[in-house]
């Protein structure tokens, strides 16, 4: 009896002394390490489901706004005005209320690659070491049938700063077809259209590029919604947004370009 009363309190002695060091190790440590790892994780958690709704919410809106523009709806608007979405405008557009060009990247028909628009930083020292030109006239063409129209605004554009140093005129096609933005399908379509524009000797001035891929966020920039309309955008050398025009050129509109490019020109 008195071994078996022995053998109790031993144990009991050693359930206290557990307890008590127990107590002592929550002292200095209140929290276990496998609470700081999981309170980690579900941070983490947290974090990628506020982006990935944040994500989800930013395809859904463009989803929606896609499907409210659409091939039939674009084709509509274009029977009603033939692609004039506006009139162009008249004089430069000040620079405090010009807004910035956003940037694109393009692909020459020999595979080099290139980002528009070229402009000076703060320091008015060309980053990329590329000659910086006082007016550049951009052409975005989103579906063949408004190539008519961009060539309406930069054949006349060309013949008559074909000899200006300070001027630079880019044609823009933008390709979105997932097919055709395959490296090897797109590789064969720039060799072909390299070999067509062969003839050209006289583009000293006047690039025709391409970009690939998916444009929606650019277009967004740029209030683009009718893709089959032209769209020319005159920059200034900051790569500022100083004139603007839609679909085929009139002949006052183009009389408005072509004086409000000579203003730039004649600005230091």
């Amino acid at each position: 009896m008195l071994r078996v009363n022995r053998v109790i309190n031993q144990a009991r002695a050693s359930i206290s002394a557990c307890q008590q060091l127990r107590n002592h190790e929550q002292r200095l440590f209140p929290l276990p390490p496998q609470h700081f790892a999981r309170k980690s994780f579900n941070r983490f958690l947290d974090i990628y489901k506020l982006a990935s709704k944040e994500e989800i919410e930013k395809e859904r809106a463009r989803l929606a706004d896609e499907m409210n523009r659409g091939y039939f709806a674009d084709m509509s608007e274009l029977k009603q005005h033939g692609g004039k979405i506006g009139m162009a405008n008249k004089i430069l557009i000040p620079t405090i209320a010009a807004r910035k060009f956003p940037s694109v990247d393009v692909t020459y028909p020999d595979g080099r690659k290139l980002k528009l628009p070229i402009v000076f930083n703060e320091n008015g020292v060309d980053t990329d070491k590329l000659a910086v030109l006082k007016a550049s006239l951009v052409c975005l063409s989103f579906r063949a049938n408004s190539r008519e129209m961009v060539d309406s605004w930069c054949k006349p554009f060309y013949e008559t700063f074909n000899d200006c140093k300070n001027v630079q005129l880019y044609e823009v096609s933008f390709i979105d077809s997932w097919l055709l933005c395959l490296s090897p399908i797109k590789w064969l379509l720039l060799r072909f259209l390299r070999k067509s524009s062969d003839g050209d000797k006289d583009t000293l001035q006047r690039q025709i590029v391409y970009s690939f891929g998916d444009h929606y966020y650019f277009r967004k920039e740029l209030n683009i919604l009718n893709l089959l309309s032209g769209y020319i955008f005159l920059l200034d050398k900051f790569g500022r947004v100083r004139w603007q025009g839609f679909g085929l050129a009139t002949p006052n509109e183009l009389s408005s370009l072509l004086s409000c490019t000579t203003l730039l020109l004649e600005r230091k």
